[in-house]
């Protein structure tokens, strides 16, 4: 036992120092790093291509990267945006590391690119864990997933630097009670933003957007409380909560289908 959670720690030892490494490498180049992460479904998809689309209608240089277990669907359906756009398959692995992006983006990234968005894999264990060399860490949620959310994920919620609620056009009809939702999260990360969106209405649509464009610019990101290791740019990391898994078949990827075509780099991890 003592064996395999020296293991983990180092594993996260040495993905923290390449996080580092490529957030200072990132940042000379002018780059912001989003980190994406919710569990699968949770509409996150829908609500990026939004957000790009919106960026090239603003003539913002962004980019998007995007994992899954597998197939390129989540890449097409970005693609649609007309921003450049990049697929990672990690054949099985639960989530992405520092290493696995920095090499992603060797050669691919284009000069001045002010954000690029990751969406990491569908899932709320692993992700956590792992510092991305991001400057923001967002936490989506879908209005269906229920509001004790956060109280079963805490490493996630806690860890968030920004909270998106997703789907709030069907909130009715899911029963959401977002006054225990924004209580649960307060619970595990006092005075982190909650912002409540609907990629099919519009609702709070470029809000995201313009969290992260305040990033770039400097403005420090919340600072959760569970954040115990200070990286530069504001960026904090934890390893209380849930175990990190560094090979996990049983968690599955977001299911958004692709109905469009856009033009995307995909390569395997």
């Amino acid at each position: 036992m003592c064996r395999t959670v020296d293991l983990e720690q180092a594993v996260l030892a040495r993905n923290d120092r390449t996080a580092h490494t490529l957030r200072a490498a990132l940042s000379a180049r002018g780059t912001t790093v989003v980190n994406l992460l919710s569990s699968p479904g949770s509409g996150k998809t829908a609500l990026l291509e939004r957000e790009l689309v919106l960026a090239r209608e603003r003539s913002l240089p962004v980019a998007a990267l995007t994992a899954d277990l597998a197939t390129e669907n989540d890449a097409a359906r970005l693609g649609r945006s007309g921003v450049p756009v990049k697929q990672v398959l990690t054949d099985g692995l639960c989530h992405l590391e520092a290493g696995m992006l920095t090499r992603h983006l060797d050669g691919w990234l284009p000069d001045g690119t002010r954000l690029l968005f990751v969406e990491n894999v569908g899932n709320l264990v692993c992700p956590a864990s792992y510092d991305l060399g991001e400057t923001l860490r967002v936490v989506l949620a879908s209005v269906t997933e229920g509001e004790d959310k956060p109280l079963k994920y805490p490493t996630a919620f806690g860890l968030a630097q920004l909270v998106v609620v997703t789907k709030t056009d069907i909130a009715e009809a899911a029963e959401f009670d977002e006054a225990a939702f924004r209580a649960n999260v307060e619970r595990v990360n006092p005075g982190v933003e909650v912002l409540l969106t609907s990629a099919r209405r519009e609702r709070g649509l470029g809000a995201l957007l313009d969290r992260a464009l305040a990033a770039a610019d400097g403005v420090p990101p919340h600072t959760p409380v569970m954040a115990r290791v200070p990286h530069d740019h504001g960026h904090a990391h934890s390893r209380e909560g849930e175990h990190a898994h560094t090979h996990d078949h049983h968690h599955d990827h977001d299911h958004d289908h692709a109905d469009g075509t856009g033009v995307v780099a995909h390569t395997r991890s």
